[in-house]
C-alpha cells in the first residue's frame, strides 16, 4: 500500500515536529545526531492510523510481546490514544521507498500537580528495525522526543531500560540520579 491510499490521520499534528529547534540537537546531546544523518529515503513523522499496514506492530514485536491484534483493534486503540490530546506523541521513521515503518518511539506526557502543575515526559517503546541499525536512528528518535518534551513544557523526561542499555542512554545525557534510580514494578498480567 502506498501513501496515496493511506489515510493521513496522524496521532498528533505533524506540524509540531517542524517547530522543533533543530540547533538544540548538538547542544543537548553529546553524540552527533540530527536531521543531517537521516538518509533522504527516510522520514520522521507522527504515527498514522494506516501504519498497521506498514509494519508498525511487527516492528514493536522486535521490542516486546505484541499479541495478535486485528486492524479493528489497532484502529480502536489509535482512536483512544488520539482522544487524549496532548498526552501521546508516537513518532515513527518511515522508509519512503518501501513505505515500511522502520523505527518508532513514544513520548508520553504525564500531567502533574507538582512543580506548579508541570508535566513530565516519559520516553517509551524505542525500537529500530534491525537492518536500519547503525544509522543513529535511535539517537535521532531520543533527541527528537526529548526536545519535543522540552517544547511541551516538561520539567524532566525519563525512560526505563534494561541494565545493558544504561551505557547507551547515558551517552544521550540520561543519568541515574543518586538515591533516586530505583525502578519497581508489579506485573498485573503476563
Amino acid at each position: 500500500m502506498s501513501d496515496d491510499v493511506c489515510t493521513f490521520e496522524y496521532s498528533y499534528k505533524p506540524e509540531l515536529l517542524k517547530t522543533l529547534d533543530i540547533s538544540k540537537y548538538k547542544s543537548k546531546f553529546s553524540l552527533d545526531v540530527g536531521p543531517n544523518i537521516v538518509p533522504d529515503h527516510l522520514l520522521i513523522r507522527p504515527m498514522r492510523k494506516c501504519d498497521f499496514e506498514h509494519g508498525y506492530l511487527e516492528l514493536l514485536s522486535k521490542l516486546t510481546t505484541v499479541g495478535d491484534i486485528s486492524m479493528k483493534q489497532f484502529n480502536d486503540q489509535f482512536d483512544k490514544i488520539k482522544a487524549c490530546p496532548n498526552t501521546y506523541y508516537i513518532t515513527v521513521i518511515q522508509d519512503r521507498e518501501t513505505w515500511d515503518v522502520v523505527g518508532t518511539g513514544t513520548l508520553l506526557i504525564e500531567h502533574k500537580f507538582i512543580h506548579s502543575c508541570a508535566a513530565r515526559g516519559r520516553i517509551e517503546d524505542i525500537v529500530i528495525m534491525e537492518k536500519y541499525r547503525g544509522l543513529k536512528l535511535g539517537q535521532l528518535l531520543i533527541a527528537t522526543l526529548s526536545i519535543l518534551a522540552e517544547k511541551l513544557g516538561c520539567y524532566k523526561v525519563s525512560l526505563d531500560c534494561k541494565d545493558a542499555m544504561i551505557p547507551y542512554y547515558s551517552k544521550l545525557n540520561f543519568v541515574q540520579e543518586p538515591n533516586n534510580a530505583n525502578f519497581l514494578q508489579m506485573r498485573l498480567k503476563n
